[in-house]
């Protein structure tokens, strides 16, 4: 059939006022290749204009601003961002707590103002910023990047010892605004509901505890105060001429002048440090007060004593009172432990090991851990007291031979011993190397069947977060293919099951297809679908075929089943997948012999 002829045939030609629009031409081009091929296809023609005048690539641009300012319908709750947290961070709970508390309270306090029509919070709210307290490596920077990431707000990280008393210091500050405004693509919207990360804060207080002159860190402090509360920051320099031209023909083209300020109100800043000495100010306080029962707390149990932590403490510190008065929330982070170290390298979702894994596997090569070497890396970590940071560079020292030598070999596996290692420390031979790799073949496919089985466990207990599974609900086969695409793509298991979801709605596709064909629904049961995801892993292209050739079978067969029995609607078993003649055949015949 004609697909042209199909769809201008009706359309009258003796006046032009009724040709269709161009919107009109593409839903009914749209609509024809979506029953024709099942799914949602949408037409597009550059060429035409739409009856605003505007191209479709603006259209589109207008379309995909409106998908951007979904995030501001924000819902998640506080338990539900500290669980996501929990799979990608070790211990850390109580700051995982609060962060997840407080992050979640102000968005969702940004999303209940917008809905009641008000533009900001009432005069004299405190936003929640906040201080993060915790030694080097303990993962204050991955946290708010995790948060960051799952609210899908733009997040920009600045240094505080970068900040001078000369005056680029308000620069300072400002460029970080406008850099969210660069991580949110130009969206002005979007970057006013951003996070801004201010590191090593504790460098600008005013304290015995620093180095260098006083005054110029309590003039930075003053000059962070109206952007941690509220205040308009230029989007560009209205000096450099370069923008002025720019402005200029945008009015020109559009007759209207676009945004150039960005308000602070709306955006989240947290601070951190180290804050080296605070611990010896909380003492001297608590003591001071005589609070004689403290003494049972070890004086090496930094992490205790910083709890205990209240805004006087960080005014001695060296913060002025109105800085510390701008960030009310106070989280303290652990230092790690071997153990922690340990149990970092173990979770599957740690970026040390896969940023590892990937550098493997850009050339081809799947590297796999035994758990005795991870502890050992663990051991070696800790004793250089840099946290998390540690491990990055213990498995660089131990893995660079390797990284150097095997991109060069027919190698495609390998598993990562302590023998492997021992010998390393002197240089690795080509000859030792082969031995190795030939003993471990079978480690490494044990490895893989325990990551395996501890991935599906975790999907049996946590199921997948983020997702409505009723759409696509999990049976035990397709938690299984879950696994396998998380440990071939070397994604989590979210980004497994979205692709799995994927292939899933490709056979539904063949569903719609072959109602519109064929005037007949047919819905494929959990295990004939299971069985389509089987054929499709042993090889993709074989899916399509063999959903076109059960189709092709089915039209027929289920043609006569309508007639005789005047049935619409098929389930479509198992057996049809498998042996689709066999099962058309059965069916015809029970018809058939059937009184009706």
């Amino acid at each position: 059939m004609n697909m042209k002829k199909d769809i201008f045939d009706n359309i009258p030609q003796d006046t032009e006022s009724e040709i269709p629009s161009q919107k009109e031409l593409e839903k009914e081009i749209s609509d024809y290749l979506s029953k024709k091929y099942g799914g949602t296809i949408k037409v597009y023609s550059e060429m035409l204009m739409s009856k605003t005048g505007k191209k479709i690539s603006e259209i589109e641009e207008s379309e995909t601003k409106e998908e951007d300012d979904v995030y501001l319908n924000f819902f998640l709750k506080p338990q539900e961002l500290e669980a996501y947290l929990n799979k990608y961070v070790i211990k850390q709970d109580d700051a995982k707590a609060i962060l997840a508390t407080k992050i979640c309270t102000h968005f969702n306090r940004i999303r209940y103002l917008k809905s009641r029509g008000e533009d900001g919070p009432p005069v004299g709210y405190i936003k929640n910023n906040i201080i993060l307290i915790g030694p080097t490596g303990v993962g204050k920077t991955y946290l708010i990047k995790l948060i960051a990431k799952k609210l899908g707000v733009p997040f920009v990280k600045g240094d505080a010892t970068k900040f001078s008393e000369t005056g680029y210091v308000g620069g300072d500050v400002e460029d970080l605004v406008r850099e969210l405004v660069a991580e949110a693509d130009g969206n002005i919207e979007k970057a006013q509901y951003g996070i801004i990360y201010l590191d090593e804060i504790d460098k600008i207080a005013a304290s015995p505890y620093t180095q260098g002159p006083d005054v110029s860190r309590a003039g930075v402090q003053r000059t962070l105060l109206k952007p941690l509360e509220e205040t308009e920051v230029e989007i560009k320099n209205f000096v450099d001429p370069f923008f002025q031209f720019e402005a200029f023909d945008k009015f020109k083209r559009n007759d209207k002048k676009e945004q150039t300020t960005i308000n602070t109100r709306n955006i989240l800043f947290i601070v951190s440090g180290a804050f080296s000495g605070l611990k010896d100010i909380i003492k001297k306080r608590v003591f001071r007060k005589g609070i004689g029962f403290r003494a049972d707390i070890d004086d090496n149990e930094d992490n205790k004593w910083l709890r205990m932590v209240k805004p006087q403490d960080l005014i001695e510190y060296g913060f002025e009172s109105e800085f510390i008065g701008r960030l009310p929330v106070v989280a303290v982070l652990d230092e790690l432990t071997e153990n922690d170290l340990y149990e970092i390298l173990k979770n599957p979702n740690n970026p040390i090991i896969k940023a590892k894994r990937q550098d493997f596997l850009s050339y081809g090569i799947d590297i796999r851990f035994e758990d005795v070497i991870l502890r050992e890396f663990a051991k070696k970590g800790s004793e250089e007291g840099t946290g998390a940071r540690s491990l990055v560079s213990v498995i660089e020292r131990s893995l660079l031979p390797f990284e150097k030598i095997l991109p060069s070999t027919d190698v495609k596996q390998l598993l990562v011993t302590m023998d492997m290692i021992s010998d390393n420390e002197n240089g690795i031979e080509m000859g030792v190397l082969s031995e190795i790799l030939l003993a471990n073949t079978s480690g490494y496919n044990a490895i893989l069947l325990q990551e395996r089985k501890k991935i599906i466990k975790n999907i049996y207990k946590d199921g997948i977060n983020g997702f409505d599974i009723s759409e696509f609900p999990l049976t035990d086969k397709r938690i299984e293919f879950v696994a396998d695409i998380a440990l071939e793509k070397d994604v989590d298991v979210e980004r497994a099951y979205k692709d799995l979801k994927v292939i899933f709605k490709h056979i539904k596709n063949y569903e719609t297809a072959f109602l519109n064909r064929c005037n007949l629904s047919i819905v494929f049961s959990d295990e004939a679908i299971d069985k389509l995801l089987e054929i499709y892993f042993k090889n993709p292209m074989n899916l399509y075929s063999q959903c076109e050739r059960i189709c092709n079978v089915l039209e027929y067969g289920l043609s006569l089943v309508r007639e005789r029995a005047r049935q619409h609607v098929f389930l479509i078993p198992l057996e049809a997948v498998e042996n689709t003649e066999w099962y058309i055949n059965k069916l015809i015949k029970s018809c058939y012999n059937s009184n009706f």
